[in-house]
């Protein structure tokens, strides 16, 4: 049973960590602070836990991660006895597994729900992180992690006229939890990428007639989806441990299959014989899934080879979409495929078929405004009665900017971040001590299996802090010349591929007057892995440690 921050009295005093977060990112860090011996309290802004999973709970909402590799694998009790129901799970059900990893664990006893962490200023005479919520506790913790998400800051952009719409409005991000039901009704969707994609398609089926309104079409696989083939989750639950350990190797943290035929694939897209390679692409359509950039090694460093399995794929959507002006509107054609967020959906391209569907185009001609009836395009009116917002998110670094986060001379992370986010491994910031991120800018994060990046994260978060702990360090900071090579190496891998070509939310690209830089890592989940594991095994190599003021004089690096 969840707790209630409503009858809660604040909270004062001094405690060893906070976690800001209950997504699998912050119930993990709990479960493993808890082994230090720590006192931690965590803070959720949601009323239970789930993270992103929560919050998301759009029609269609669905992970693009097969379920058998989308949950934790630290504990094999765990990975043992849950049983997913389909291929690629819906959103209720991993909400069911999130809420079932609190029970066996018991998490929710340090956990604070429907409360928002406002501010966080890092005290430098007690080297303690001074912590405030919007329900007025107030506590000082000597440990700080941000297990915010990388994809929890809803954006909505201020289109005139907004308030004077007189139907209702809704963000994929933002879900009313007691859903809604669109039948006979007009209604807009704004927005194509990965929550719209997955959207549409059901909201088609309710409402009497759907408008799509599409800035920048998007590269998007079937899925394939279906029922949990008993003999596949057997393979995997007979060895898992192999499985997992092969995983954690990959680039993106994902294995493409038990075999061969959807595995990843060394060869170029250009050492193949055009016959060859519409065979492959072929059988990876036809298997669905994002394992379909992992059908030649090249896709996304070389524009000849990326060409390739972009012009299979705009084939296929003209096959699949029966009016030849709508498949051409549909058919993306001004970035790389994969440089995006690569979709996975059920159905997408099919719905534009229904003759209940319209798409509008307002790249050529954007929205003027949303009016008291609907939304303005071209001097035309579509009248509706419901908007979705479909419009994602303030990505990687917006839900950190939304809390005062203040580090040594008070500078503001907001200040340091102006010309993009700096860190070092994407999990510290030169000047903020004892400030913890999970799968922050500059770790790969996004591009993978964000269970498996969270488990990587988490557990070397642990292990240095537990070992500042056994030399009496009270603080760890990340140096400023090894913040700066991270950021250098970063910029410098991201730009060998063709990822920076993309106006994507990986560059920022999607809010206004946010810097424009390539905010994951791209070199690879395993890479990665094996560059934080040498640091770790050099005595946190680019980390000083050192003791409080009151306590004693500084610790060598």
């Amino acid at each position: 049973m969840q707790a209630s921050a409503k009858s809660r009295a604040a909270d004062t005093g001094a405690i060893d960590a906070v976690i800001v977060g209950a997504g699998f990112a912050g119930m993990y860090m709990l479960h493993r602070l808890r082994g230090l011996g720590l006192s931690v309290r965590v803070y959720e802004a949601a009323g239970d836990v789930g993270g992103t999973w929560w919050w998301n709970r759009y029609p269609g909402a669905r992970c693009d991660v097969e379920s058998m590799q989308y949950s934790y694998a630290f504990s094999d009790a765990l990975q043992q006895a849950w049983r997913w129901s389909e291929r690629f799970s819906a959103q209720p059900e991993i909400l069911r597994y999130a809420a079932h990893v609190a029970d066996k664990l018991d998490l929710r006893r340090d956990i604070s729900f429907e409360t928002r962490v406002t501010t966080a200023h890092f005290d430098e005479a007690s080297d303690r992180w001074l912590i405030e919520t919007d329900r007025g506790d107030r506590v000082a913790a000597r440990w700080c992690i941000m297990a915010t998400g990388c994809l929890s800051a809803a954006r909505t952009p201020d289109f005139p006229g907004l308030a004077d719409f007189g139907g209702t409005t809704y963000h994929t991000g933002q879900w009313p939890h007691e859903g809604v039901d669109f039948s006979g009704q007009r209604v807009a969707v704004i927005g194509t990428g990965s929550s719209g994609i997955q959207a549409i398609p059901v909201i088609a089926e309710q409402a009497a007639h759907l408008t799509v309104f599409q800035r920048t079409p998007n590269y998007s696989i079937p899925s394939r989806n279906g029922p949990m083939d008993d003999a596949y989750e057997n393979s995997w639950k007979r060895d898992y441990p192999a499985y997992r350990a092969q995983a954690r190797r990959m680039r993106t943290g994902i294995l493409y299959g038990l075999d061969a035929l959807y595995g990843v694939n060394d060869q170029s897209a250009l050492e193949v014989s055009p016959e060859e390679r519409q065979r492959l692409y072929t059988t990876r359509w036809a298997a669905g899934g994002v394992a379909f950039m992992a059908a030649f090694n090249d896709l996304i460093v070389s524009q000849e080879a990326n060409d390739t399995a972009a012009e299979f794929v705009r084939a296929q959507i003209r096959a699949t979409v029966h009016d030849p002006r709508v498949a051409e509107l549909l058919a993306p054609r001004d970035y790389p495929i994969g440089t995006k967020r690569i979709c996975v959906d059920t159905n997408y391209f099919e719905t534009f078929n229904r003759a209940n569907v319209t798409l509008v185009d307002v790249r050529t001609t954007p929205i003027e405004s949303i009016t008291a009836m609907g939304v303005r395009v071209g001097g035309v009116d579509h009248a509706v009665d419901s908007i979705v917002f479909a419009t994602g998110f303030d990505a990687m670094t917006g839900a950190l900017n939304n809390i005062d986060i203040r580090g040594r001379a008070a500078r503001t992370l907001v200040d340091k971040w102006t010309e993009g986010p700096r860190t070092y491994l994407g999990l510290m910031a030169a000047g903020f001590p004892n400030l913890f991120m999970i799968t922050g800018p500059g770790s790969p994060s996004v591009l993978s299996n964000m269970i498996v990046s969270i488990e990587q994260h988490v557990d070397w978060l642990a292990d240095c802090i537990g070992h500042a702990r056994a030399r009496g360090a009270t603080a760890v900071e990340a140096t400023q010349a090894a913040e700066d090579g991270w950021v250098a190496l970063v910029d410098e891998v991201g730009h060998r591929t063709l990822y920076p070509k993309a106006n994507s939310w990986y560059m920022g690209a999607n809010i206004p007057g946010k810097a424009r830089v390539f905010m994951p890592y791209i070199g690879g989940v395993g890479t990665y892995r094996e560059i934080c594991d040498d640091v770790a095994a050099k005595g946190y190599e680019g980390l000083r440690f050192s003791a409080a003021r009151a306590t004693g004089s500084a610790a060598a690096e």
